[in-house]
């Protein structure tokens, strides 16, 4: 689902810690030569250009932390892996010794870390078909397809929704930085549909505010695997990072780290085993309906990651058995689909409202769901 764009977050695993320890030892003055060994060159890619010192007081508002929290905190650019690393490797100290990723900051406590400084190239150019559902001087409105990547980011530096952007759009808000020109919210790869990207900074401030302040109105169709036990409610569950798996999020005390989450969901329509259902989520976690609807015994159809099952074939719906060459793939990636959404316009302030048609997998899977799975009864 989509989400506020928060702070940069360079996910940086290639250059090893041998290399790391040399690049921070040298400082600024590390040949390039050795930091294009370390690290590689390439597209979008993110480049070590020296080494650079940050000094900071512990506050009393900021005792008790981690020590890796607390500077992810303050340096939002590195990721929490690399600041870890480089405690490990000695380069950052409490008081003038080193000390572990996990010790607990005091009030007064004096840091001193030495971090790679980051240079980042800008994304390409590339022509990217998009289908472009509202565009003024000020912001553009994308009906993203599902596969696609919003901007770059490790693993992922072609064909992304900025790169197509770029080409398309002679001019992107710069207040997200060079790697995210534009982007104000997210939407998870494999989920479609509408997403609002800024062309004008002014306007990327008040469409961001917006958002912070749950002023937009956001909804999700989804095809879900079973059926909810009522036609409307409310999900109420803190959310947070799973405890196992860095890349799945969880539902979670808020004393474990969740923080609190709300979606309202209807169903639109039922099926024998499945469901339509409109899910608006009142506030924007990371996988926040997918995590939602899987907790109510009802993952979204396709959702590997939190459903177990990454597509459905016609042939199940059909209950027969058939060879894969014969048989029709009706949908291979998580059945959601941002289909409408609702905010006022930055300049105008007039209320403006989006609807993204749903694309031809969900539309294929919805229609044999009717066909094969309906629950009407036979005429007499």
């Amino acid at each position: 689902m989509s989400e506020p764009d928060g702070k940069l977050e360079q996910q940086i695993e290639e250059i090893d810690d041998g290399a790391l320890q040399e690049l921070l030892e040298e400082g600024p003055e590390a040949p390039e030569e050795k930091l294009r060994e370390a690290v590689g060159e390439g597209v979008g890619r993110v480049r070590y250009d020296g080494a650079i010192k940050y000094e900071f007081t512990v506050k009393l508002r900021s005792q008790g932390k981690r020590l890796d929290q607390y500077l992810v905190e303050r340096l939002g650019q590195y990721s929490r892996s690399l600041i870890q690393r480089i405690i490990k490797i000695g380069a950052a100290e409490v008081n003038g010794r080193k000390v572990r990723p996990s010790y607990h900051i005091k009030k007064g406590d004096f840091i001193r870390i030495w971090v790679p400084e980051i240079t980042v190239e800008l994304p390409v150019a590339e022509n990217i078909p998009l289908d472009i559902l509202y565009e003024d001087p000020y912001f553009v409105v994308v009906n993203k397809p599902p596969g696609m990547v919003v901007h770059p980011a490790k693993g992922h530096w072609r064909g992304t929704l900025v790169n197509a952007l770029r080409y398309h759009l002679e001019k992107l808000s710069e207040v997200a930085g060079s790697l995210r020109p534009g982007i104000i919210h997210r939407l998870d790869r494999d989920t479609s549909g509408v997403i609002v990207v800024a062309k004008d900074d002014l306007a990327h401030v008040g469409l961001a505010l917006q958002f912070e302040h749950r002023k937009v109105y956001k909804e999700y169709h989804a095809l879900v695997v079973g059926e909810p036990d009522r036609d409307s409610d409310y999900i109420e569950k803190s959310l947070g990072h799973h405890p196992t798996h860095r890349e799945k999020m969880a539902v979670r005390d808020e004393r474990d780290g969740g923080k609190p989450a709300q979606t309202y969901y209807e169903v639109i329509e039922r099926f024998r085993g499945f469901s339509y259902v409109k899910a608006v989520p009142l506030t924007g976690r990371t996988h926040q309906i997918r995590v939602h609807l899987a907790h109510i015994g009802c993952p979204v159809l396709a959702d590997k990651a939190y459903g177990g099952r990454r597509e459905l074939r016609l042939s199940e719906l059909e209950g027969r058995e058939c060879p894969l060459e014969e048989d029709t793939m009706l949908i291979e990636r998580q059945a959601l689909h941002a289909y409408r959404l609702r905010l006022r316009h930055p300049i105008t302030n007039k209320e403006m409202e989006f609807v993204a048609p749903l694309p031809d997998d969900f539309a294929r899977t919805l229609e044999a769901l009717r066909k094969h799975r309906s629950k009407r009864k036979p005429g007499p």
